[in-house]
């Protein structure tokens, strides 16, 4: 049973979460941001991962805290789910159309921690989540999941689709890149 467990308690975030790699596509919990609940429901359905939150954030400040220290609690829950990263396909990349919009991702499960955030939008915010929040989100997972992560959205008119597109191609990727094989670690090096 490949599933990560991860706690944060600050003065600003109190998180607790498990991530199921081999999950039913269930997301349970809200982080508070109905915009970005939405967006690790469409994780959860897409990648076919079950993600138990329990979250409490200093929204009355703004969504920053919230965002950035789930995803950073969210990158411990996956390093804990893939322990050594042996018996996975690794590498995985997906493309996303969400009607105008186009969204892509690459990544590599490769223990070296990296981000190419190749995004723009047009409006500050979708709904209460700050649009500058989605690269920091994506930053803060990479990083502490040691994975190789690159998003770009080709084209799009509409916040909401682009955000949504590239979160769903990162949802399909990731599911593709933790594909279980029958072999070791992939790696020339023996080790990741």
């Amino acid at each position: 049973m490949r599933v990560g467990k991860a706690e944060r308690n600050t003065r600003e975030t109190q998180i607790s979460l498990s991530w199921d790699l081999d999950g039913k596509g269930r997301y349970n919990g809200t982080c508070g941001v109905g915009f970005f609940d939405h967006m690790l429901q469409a994780l959860c359905v897409h990648g076919g991962f079950d993600i138990d939150l329990t979250m409490k954030g200093d929204l009355e400040v703004d969504c920053h805290h919230s965002i950035e220290d789930l995803g950073i609690v969210l990158g411990m829950a996956l390093k804990e789910a893939l322990r050594d990263k042996g018996g996975i396909r690794r590498y995985g990349s997906f493309y996303i159309p969400m009607d105008e919009a186009l969204g892509f991702c690459a990544l590599d499960v490769s223990g070296r921690a990296f981000l190419v955030f190749d995004a723009s939008f047009e409006n500050p915010s979708v709904g209460a989540l700050d649009c500058c929040m989605v690269k920091e989100f994506f930053r803060a997972l990479a990083f502490q999941a040691g994975i190789t992560l690159h998003l770009k959205v080709l084209y799009g008119e509409n916040d909401h689709h682009k955000i949504e597109a590239i979160f769903k191609a990162f949802a399909h990727a990731l599911r593709e890149a933790v594909t279980e094989t029958d072999k070791g670690v992939l790696s020339s090096k023996g080790v990741l």
